[in-house]
């Protein structure tokens, strides 16, 4: 190697500031003496304060039997796809690499990938998904019979009511259409084929589900539940997404209703929907490794106490919920919604405005991407 090559070469401490995953590196007795800029941030934790601390203590592996493994600095280990509870932050699901530091007798170098962070955007194999579709699959049959008689109910009565009532006939009927539409749609999910997307107007969707929500519960005072302010903050300047209008619709009734019951335990109940273009967000897709930009996003809050810090990893997973009744598949399939129409949601709590947010992050449609701006002419 020349001399010019080897002054280029960047610090060591450098390379392991850029790097994407955590890296430890662990002196004698599994203590950490080091870590860099993402190890911090999968911590939750500062250098300073990780310093001389336990790996143990702060990484809290179910099979004692790997830990003990560790214990032997002489021999590399590798894990993957193992849950271990991290202090103050949850379980998470990870890979680990334990491999000897050369020449160092003792010392350590630990690299961990932490599933969770990217399953909050979606990027998982899709078992969680396979998991939320089979049960519509089952049930479908069940669900389209009573369906079709709600619709010729509705029609009844709309023949026998006041034309200025017949909207809410109208909505009866259009939504067990809908439904009907999802659930066919979510069977043929099942076999991992998507819905078409088109070019869609979030903010139709968005407004239809509003009413949708404000007809079920009375204008936001239904039986036992507290009256809320439903606060809408949309960016009318927005171009089309590419998406599926029913399945955009479904999606926001989910977070809106999840919303709306959060916020009962607010002093002042208040829920926001709120649209927005967030330029500079892309997601690198599976299929084709090509950039897909996702620069819409669509966020719904509440005021509510928020989700329990041990669930928030694990609220997008089938069968986990907070609710007495609930059967927790309501946001799974939310995730499965958004994710055929390449979109992704995630989830945080700003604990110092006392806020929790569930934000949609969306493509435009392909022809406003595509389109070219129009010269004005001479």
């Amino acid at each position: 190697m020349s001399l010019a090559l080897m002054t280029t070469l960047p610090e060591a401490n450098r390379v392991l500031a850029s790097l994407p995953h955590a890296v430890v590196l662990l002196e004698p007795g599994l203590l950490i003496a080091s870590v860099n800029p993402a190890g911090e941030q999968f911590f939750g934790q500062s250098l300073r304060r990780l310093v001389g601390s336990k790996l143990g203590d702060v990484l809290v592996f179910p099979d004692k039997r790997l830990f003990e493994r560790l214990h032997d600095y002489e021999t590399p280990v590798s894990a993957r796809e193992i849950v271990v509870t991290l202090r103050g932050k949850g379980a998470r699901r990870i890979d680990i690499n334990v491999a000897p530091v050369a020449d160092t007798t003792g010392w350590q170098i630990l690299t961990i990938h932490d599933h969770s962070a990217a399953e909050a955007l979606g990027d998982d194999s899709g078992g969680v998904d396979n998991a939320v579709v089979r049960g519509p699959e089952i049930m479908a049959h069940e669900i389209k019979n009573p369906l079709a008689g709600i619709r010729g109910a509705a029609q009844l009565l709309a023949r026998k009511i006041e034309a200025r009532d017949r909207p809410l006939t109208d909505l009866i009927t259009s939504e067990v259409d809908r439904i009907a539409n999802l659930i066919e749609q979510m069977q043929k999910l099942s076999g991992r084929t998507a819905p078409p997307v088109e070019p869609c107007n979030l903010h139709e969707a968005a407004r239809r589900a509003v009413d949708i929500i404000k007809a079920a519960d009375g204008e936001g005072v239904a039986e036992g539940q507290r009256s809320y302010r439903l606060v809408e903050e949309f960016d009318p300047s927005l171009p089309p997404v590419l998406g599926s209008l029913d399945g955009l619709v479904q999606v926001i009734i989910n977070l809106l209703s999840n919303a709306v019951e959060a916020s009962q335990e607010a002093q002042e109940p208040r829920v926001t929907i709120r649209t927005r273009f967030a330029s500079g967000l892309q997601l690198h897709t599976t299929d084709s490794g090509t950039p897909v930009r996702l620069p819409v996003e669509l966020r719904v809050s509440d005021n509510g106490p928020g989700i329990d810090p041990a669930m928030r990893d694990h609220i997008f997973e089938p069968f986990v919920t907070t609710k007495k009744s609930g059967q927790g598949l309501g946001l799974p399939l939310v995730r499965k919604l958004v994710r055929d129409m390449n979109g992704r949601i995630t989830h945080e709590r700003d604990e110092a405005a006392g806020l929790t947010h569930f934000r949609v992050h969306l493509p435009l449609a392909l022809e406003t991407q595509r389109r070219a701006p129009r010269r004005k002419p001479a």
